[in-house]
């Protein structure tokens, strides 16, 4: 495994869904840690209708080689049509933290 690293940032309809889908997908190690931010207020276009929407916000982290395993899960699980699903590369750090983030996901 090579020490690519990422942040997979995804915006939940509700708290609910957000904790239901970080829990599954830190218990199957396909990510280390999720970090749910519970209430953020998006603004936005859809279907040439400017909408206003409460939804929690999720930074999951992770090996870049989980990115579609845990894509997959969040288009599975979450209500949106079109959910905001995007990665960001980790290009460095507490090498004790990534270390942590690597033994997480790699453990049996």
């Amino acid at each position: 495994m090579t020490e690519e690293f990422i942040e997979i940032h995804w915006t939940s309809g509700s708290l609910e869904e957000a904790q239901e889908v970080a829990r599954k997908l830190v218990k199957s190690r396909d990510v280390a840690c999720a970090q749910i931010t519970p209430a953020i207020e998006s603004v936005y276009i859809w279907e040439d209708h400017l909408e206003t929407a409460h939804e929690s916000k999720v930074v999951f982290k992770t090996h870049e080689s989980k990115f579609d395993a845990v894509k997959e899960v969040i288009q599975k699980e979450c209500s949106y049509d079109v959910p905001e699903i995007t990665k960001v590369a980790i290009s460095g750090g507490n090498k004790e933290y990534l270390d942590w983030i690597r033994k997480t996901i790699t453990k049996s």
